[in-house]
């Protein structure tokens, strides 16, 4: 029989419900768009599954689809990013289907998933791709309603890319990881912050004046690049692409390979979506000391294995610190088990970039249910419309104003007889 939710315990609620209520003024685009689907009820004889980061902000892009009709069953996208408190008000103050326990083991990761999709939804909402990936690893269990999904990551859009130059995609899904209102700031702004909130959280250890190394240079890299020397540290970026490796010289950084950088830097951080990024050979070039931690979505940007492998000692120095010691001696310190850093040793991005992540969320979901059943099986970009509509929500709660074109200069634009 299926579980109503699985949780760590309904008496956290009311800490869960503080944090909810606090975060509320934070999310002004998402309250408006709350209070527009209370009223139009987009969302109604719809069932949504979402496997995400129950976090705070998560509870408020729940209660907006709520509020607009929808059946919700939600459940973790990282064993490390529930927030235990947060799961419990959401299931005892608002009565929504949650399956997530903080530490939870690969086993349980996915029976929660399968509790999730047993829901038999019309919309899937993920951030990573685990539940597109379970639907099509079992597509005579799951799968069978569905109308269209959204995708939140890098990591997750990289897969369903996969899954459609293969021609294997069941149904169109929408890639709000690639809206400008999305990546040029979440991924930015949000990943910077929050990576370096959860070092410090985690080491207590002053960034002025020491060498950060940052694995990749995206959108997510170049925030985390900007804000670690906002701090004082010394960055190096390595990159594989030669484009965002100009980009990070352009802009200011040391860039080098990243074996070069082993032997220099005090802190690593990889951001690239890809695996094994540092592996046995650049763990033997680190100094006795070295922080090493993983804002990528997976955890798999870290080799862990190979760490365990040519280590003689490993053992915990302080919650959320694992210390490898390696045979020449040297001690490697890796944060958060290397998962995200930003989840696993803090509480993620703030509310304020959050509600535009959000908000592309339930946006993107109306439009599905609106437009999926004539879209291709294909990944689509989030439409221009909702984009431009969420950064004028935004502009407009924080009392910012802009121009606006004349008439003059909208017809110069869209012609091509005037010129020099």
């Amino acid at each position: 029989m299926r579980r109503t939710f699985h949780i760590k315990h309904a008496n956290l609620a009311k800490s869960g419900r503080a944090k909810i209520d606090w975060a509320e003024g934070q999310m002004p685009v998402l309250g408006q768009i709350r209070a527009q689907m209370f009223r139009t009820k987009p969302f109604k004889g719809v069932r949504l599954a979402a496997c995400l980061h129950v976090t705070t902000e998560t509870a408020h892009l729940m209660l907006t689809l709520k509020a607009g009709g929808a059946r919700l069953a939600l459940c973790a996208s990282n064993p490390l990013s529930t927030q235990d408190d947060i799961a419990a008000s959401l299931v005892k103050d608002f009565g929504i289907a949650v399956y997530a326990v903080r530490g939870e083991d690969r086993r349980t990761y996915y029976a929660h998933i399968h509790e999730v999709l047993s829901m038999s939804p019309h919309i899937t909402m993920d951030d990573g791709a685990d539940l597109v990936s379970t639907i099509h690893k079992e597509p005579g269990r799951f799968g069978r309603d569905i109308i269209g999904g959204t995708e939140e990551t890098t990591t997750g859009v990289i897969r369903l890319r996969s899954l459609e130059a293969q021609g294997k995609l069941r149904y169109p899904v929408i890639a709000v990881n690639d809206a400008n209102t999305k990546h040029l700031f979440d991924n930015r702004y949000g990943t910077g912050q929050s990576t370096i909130d959860g070092i410090l959280r985690m080491t207590n250890r002053l960034l002025a004046g020491s060498v950060f190394v940052v694995a990749g240079y995206g959108w997510c890299g170049k925030g985390l690049a900007q804000r670690a020397r906002g701090m004082g540290a010394h960055v190096i970026v390595t990159e594989v692409d030669a484009l965002k490796a100009l980009e990070a010289v352009m802009d200011g950084f040391q860039v080098m390979p990243l074996e070069r950088a082993a032997g220099v830097g005090d802190i690593f951080v990889t951001v690239t979506g890809c695996s094994k990024v540092i592996a046995a050979r650049h763990f033997r070039r680190m100094k006795d000391g070295a922080l090493v931690a993983n804002s990528g979505h997976f955890d798999v940007e870290i080799d862990l294995e190979a760490l365990r492998r040519v280590s003689r000692r490993h053992h915990v120095v302080r919650n959320g610190i694992d210390q490898y010691t390696l045979a020449n001696g040297r001690r490697i310190n890796v944060l958060g088990e290397g998962r995200l850093v930003n989840l696993a040793c803090a509480e993620g991005h703030p509310s304020n970039v959050m509600d535009l992540s959000f908000a592309n969320q339930a946006l993107a979901s109306e439009h599905l249910v609106r437009h999926g059943a004539r879209l291709g099986r294909k990944v689509y970009p989030v439409p221009a419309a909702i984009d431009r509509r969420i950064a004028v929500l935004k502009l407009k709660a924080l009392g910012v104003r802009i121009d606006r074109l004349t008439q003059e200069q909208s017809r110069y634009l869209s012609s091509w007889e005037l010129g020099t």
